[in-house]
């Protein structure tokens, strides 16, 4: 492997760069994963590694690893301790990191199940919540989590963490139109707006046995009009005790439990 020893490197000025800007990965069209577990769920899911990265440390404490990475992907490079430790966001990097071509897990539509599950999020902006998101709905097998253009970038590092590598498996998309997908969607199942309002339906009362989409909105302001007007109902969460709302992470798991009992 090639021996990486100053931070004035190309490659390390591009990393640093697809960290810290969402743009820069939709130009590039790659993001990074750090970590040996993300890492390695990464290999075992399949996605297309664009390159490697090792601290010495690490290369030393995991050289089983270094090799089957080394095995299927041509583009290694070891860096000196000092380098690899300005290069993550991580507080304590474990000295690993892939670059990632984006992924397209888009399911043709057309095709889908006709009881599939699908999960909307309409203007999400936590990376947090987006990555726990995605854990439940790989968890749960929803077919399809349709992002709004204005949400959160799915491919951040906080999202790709949080995902727990749901991120590398779990279909999804990202609308330019949100509520016009809505409307489509409408023409084979029932979608939901998950909002507090008086001709809301308790989600006890909803069925779920064919084509559903349910979606949930912004962290503080919920679901915009458009969104609501193009779901064909309203549903809500009863709560007991004085929390006026749910976290958008814990009712979208909420949701997606009830769609896929």
């Amino acid at each position: 492997m090639e021996l990486i020893t100053s931070k004035d490197n190309k490659r390390i000025k591009t990393i640093k760069k697809l960290i810290s800007s969402a743009s820069f990965r939709r130009e590039e069209h790659l993001f990074t994963a750090e970590g040996l577990r993300l890492c390695d769920d990464a290999l075992k899911s399949g996605v297309d590694v664009n390159s490697a990265y090792f601290s010495e440390d690490f290369a030393q404490k995991h050289p089983d690893f270094v090799e089957r990475t080394k095995s299927v992907i041509p583009s290694c490079f070891l860096l000196k301790n000092s380098i690899f430790s300005v290069l993550c966001d991580t507080k304590t990097p474990q000295g690993v990191l892939f670059v990632i071509k984006t992924l397209d897990k888009t399911p043709d539509f057309d095709k889908m199940n006709k009881n599939g599950k699908v999960v909307a999020l309409d203007n999400v902006q936590d990376p947090t919540n987006l990555g726990t998101i995605l854990r439940s709905a790989e968890a749960f097998g929803v077919d399809l989590v349709v992002l709004s253009r204005d949400c959160c970038d799915i491919y951040a590092p906080k999202v790709i963490r949080g995902s727990m590598g749901a991120v590398f498996r779990q279909p999804f998309l990202i609308a330019d139109d949100l509520p016009a997908f809505i409307r489509s969607f409408n023409e084979i199942g029932t979608s939901y707006a998950a909002v507090l309002e008086r001709d809301s339906a308790p989600l006890s009362e909803c069925g779920f046995s064919s084509a559903t989409l349910c979606a949930v909105g912004n962290e503080g302001n919920g679901l915009s009009d458009p969104v609501i007007t193009a779901c064909t109902r309203k549903v809500y969460i009863p709560m007991k005790g004085g929390a006026e709302s749910l976290n958008v992470s814990a009712a979208a798991s909420i949701l997606i439990w009830e769609m896929i009992k």
